[in-house]
């Protein structure tokens, strides 16, 4: 299996926009490159959309391979899956030191989420095979104070966290006993219930009428968002049922409707006013959209005229950002603020474009590539500029920094980066003063290109025939895309 990296690279097409460059001034931003390295394995990864690396205090959580390997079925790392793979376990890093969390069993962990508190939802193999599926069971996990705290399930085989709060209440989904052809929570045929823990006691939230349901965010105020099924009806375009997305508060599940089609394609952030983000089809199932729920109603943000966008973050402003697709089926990263759809924009040569991650001072950061998948450099956009965040790498290393994943309120940043023996690392980069050692400012003027566009000026087309091939029907591309979060060998591919 490809690195997290390489497959977000690999799916992000993105768009060559053509607009008026605006030079600017060289910048004042300055950042020392950290490599957090690895726990003796080649590997270390982060993760993508719906996921929080890096807190507010600085703190760093990657899945970060072990020099020991394992065989199938127990594979579970953070490179490729050769016919042996190293150990992946969930990692800390914090002022310099990288400290292995350890897994349940003789597998591995993966990380989801870390709070401001220093609380990590996660997940990790048990070192049981499931009897249903025959693969290694995963159980949902919390790390506190440095023991891992297995979650439990609601009666059924296994479980997987999605995010944690300050306050301990994590969530995520958990099988029961009920038998179930869906398999949302691993494959495991069993129903998939979304749950929150706290207090040692894990309860089923409920469904919005269907019989599986999945909680992905969870904010200070221990407000959840996530999808539920409606109905068991299966629809002939999804092949599953009906899905809405939902926010609980007080126990209480809300459904918060459609913007036309009946599948969730993720629902990725919640921020503490209660705002909610995400992407679903549109109607007739053939377009993906991203959305957001505002506290009174679902709305469509548009894209640039393509088939494919999604919602990725939020920040306390209400601010959005994400990708967003052009005629071309071409992804371009975006800032959607008070109703106005924005191209971020891109670097000469470099135009095609993904973003990650926002903070409250605007900054936000992603991914540039050259629209074929090739020469993909992590970003920074802030102040109206972008900035290939390569440029504060030494130049004495020969380290690529591929995409930037998260930014804090101090903005510290997390971004992939690849070695020159093509393996992959974690790296933090820090804000810093001129004179500090390591210390680098950005060697070169940066060329950007911006574009406003009104969020309802767009009627967007349906997804190309060579999208929906490629996709093989959203649910497969939601299947493929869960493998790739949980690093699940052959899970993938729509069960039949």
């Amino acid at each position: 299996m490809k690195s997290r990296t390489l497959m977000y690279v690999t799916a992000m097409t993105l768009f060559a926009a053509l607009a008026t460059p605006l030079q600017l001034a060289a910048q004042r931003t300055r950042y020392k490159v950290i490599d957090t390295g690895t726990l003796g394995g080649p590997f270390a990864s982060l993760g993508f959309e719906g996921e929080r690396d890096m807190n507010n205090g600085g703190t760093l959580v990657s899945l970060v391979d072990l020099s020991a390997v394992s065989a199938p079925p127990f594979c579970f790392s953070a490179g490729p899956f050769p016919p042996d793979c190293h150990v992946g376990h969930t990692a800390k890093w914090k002022s310099g030191v990288l400290t292995d969390l350890g897994a349940l069993g003789l597998g591995g962990s993966g990380p989801i989420w870390i709070s401001d508190s220093g609380l990590i939802s996660g997940l990790s193999q048990n070192g049981v095979l499931d009897p249903l599926t025959g693969s290694p069971e995963f159980k949902a996990v919390l790390w506190e104070k440095g023991r891992i705290i297995d979650l439990g399930t609601l009666g059924g085989n296994e479980s997987a966290s999605g995010g944690v709060n300050d306050r301990g209440q994590v969530v995520g989904c958990a099988t029961n006993a009920m038998p179930d052809s869906f398999g949302f929570c691993f494959g495991v045929p069993q129903q998939s219930r979304a749950f929150l823990w706290e207090n040692d006691v894990m309860q089923d939230l409920g469904t919005l009428g269907g019989p599986d349901a999945f909680a992905t965010v969870v904010n200070k105020r221990g407000q959840v968002a996530g999808w539920s099924l409606t109905d068991s009806v299966v629809n002939p375009t999804t092949e599953i049922p009906t899905q809405h997305p939902f926010l609980c508060e007080n126990r209480m599940m809300r459904d918060l409707g459609t913007i036309g089609g009946t599948f969730v394609f993720s629902v990725n952030g919640i921020n503490n006013r209660g705002e909610i983000i995400g992407a679903m089809t549109t109607t007739g199932d053939q377009a993906v959209h991203p959305f957001l729920w505002d506290g009174r109603s679902l709305k469509d943000l548009g894209t640039f005229g393509g088939g494919f966008g999604a919602a990725i973050a939020i920040n306390e402003l209400s601010e959005v950002v994400g990708t967003a697709s052009n005629q071309n089926n071409q992804n371009f990263a975006f800032l959607w603020k008070r109703g106005v759809l924005t191209d971020l924009g891109g670097v000469e040569g470099d135009t095609c474009s993904g973003a990650l991650a926002i903070n409250s001072k605007e900054q936000i950061v992603g991914g540039l590539d050259d629209c074929t998948g090739n020469n993909a450099r992590a970003s920074l956009w802030e102040r109206g500029s972008v900035i290939d965040l390569n440029s504060f790498v030494p130049s004495s290393s020969d380290v690529q920094l591929t995409v930037a994943v998260s930014i804090n309120e101090r903005g510290e940043i997390a971004a992939q980066g690849v070695l020159p023996n093509g393996d992959t690392h974690a790296f933090v980069l820090i804000p810093c003063g001129e004179g500090t050692e390591g210390c680098k400012g950005a060697t070169e003027n940066i060329i950007a290109t911006t574009r406003n566009r009104a969020a309802s000026s767009f009627d967007s087309p349906t997804m190309s025939a060579q999208s929906r091939l490629t996709l093989n029907g959203v649910m497969s591309a939601w299947r493929a895309r869960l493998a790739r979060r949980y690093h699940i060998p052959g899970f993938g591919a729509q069960k039949k």
